[in-house]
């Protein structure tokens, strides 16, 4: 009887062990974590990513686009031809970032704001979402050569939210609704409030080595633009202390209002630009750069 009892006491405790080894096993399943690392650079190409600057560091961005290699070896397929944006990205908070730019194209300063509305988790919410906004001024422009011509005029606005998910820690993909407005349009029947969507992607294919790329399709663009949709192909190495992009583009601008509502090349004719992006983050607290 002892023995019968005995028995019966050592099947009931391991019954609650194995509940207990059970109710943990689901509990580790059902647990929510925070997803990292959806994209590696600020930008996909052209469009912004979900990734934000730390509290308290410093991001150098380097943009380029070449000229057209349409041409050959007449100008070495657009070397002699560059736009280029230098940026500078401060964390104010993990959550919240600040920029200020200079681009060749156009002469324009920009300055913008990025910023944490959600993020992805795993067992959990399924995407990550940023807002973005970006005010431009125009100082090529001369006011001589336009009637009625006022500082409105020089501006240009973008407003976005980008609304992402990593799939894998291989593959990313972004969707990015976009508001514009353009101070000076450049057709009689272009609106001056103009909608896009952009579409974007990473694939990774090594530890440091990707492929990116990404898409606007224009959504109100005036019948007579001469404009075209912007897509941009490129790949992405990691090196350690920077992320350095190789890309193609029908795009030569580098901010929204440029790259979205005036693209002149054609991936047709072959009429695209070779360009690259680097960026490099400084960690000003401790004074030396991130690894």
């Amino acid at each position: 009887m002892k023995q019968l009892f005995l028995i019966a006491c050592i099947a009931f405790t391991s019954s609650l062990f194995s509940q207990d080894d059970l109710l943990a096993s689901l509990k580790t399943k059902n647990t929510k974590s925070t997803v990292s690392s959806t994209f590696k650079s600020f930008k996909l190409i052209n469009f912004e990513t979900t990734k934000l600057v730390p509290k308290k560091h410093l991001d150098f961005v380097i943009a380029h686009r070449f000229g057209s290699i349409q041409n050959g070896f007449d100008d070495l397929f657009g070397l002699d031809f560059a736009s280029t944006r230098i940026q500078f990205i401060y964390g104010i908070t993990d959550h919240l970032n600040v920029s200020f730019s200079r681009s060749r194209f156009e002469n324009t300063y920009d300055f913008a704001t990025k910023y944490r509305i959600k993020t992805q988790q795993t067992n959990g919410f399924p995407f990550t979402i940023n807002g973005y906004h970006l005010l431009a001024i125009n100082t090529q422009l001369d006011k001589d050569e336009f009637s009625g011509f006022s500082f409105d005029n020089r501006l240009g606005y973008t407003s976005q939210l980008i609304v992402a998910h990593k799939f894998s820690p291989k593959a990313s993909f972004q969707i990015s609704p976009t508001l514009l407005y353009e101070g000076l349009t450049f057709t009689e029947d272009e609106d001056n409030l103009q909608y896009a969507l952009g579409f974007g992607g990473r694939l990774l294919f090594t530890k440091r080595l990707a492929l990116i790329a990404d898409y606007g399709l224009h959504l109100n663009r005036a019948s007579s633009s001469p404009f075209n949709n912007p897509l941009s192909l490129g790949v992405e190495i990691e090196t350690g202390g920077h992320v350095f992009q190789l890309t193609f583009s029908n795009a030569q601008g580098l901010f929204e209002n440029a790259f979205i509502n005036r693209a002149t090349g054609s991936w047709k004719d072959l009429d695209i630009f070779f360009g690259f992006n680097l960026n490099r983050t400084f960690d000003l607290k401790k004074r030396k750069k991130i690894k």
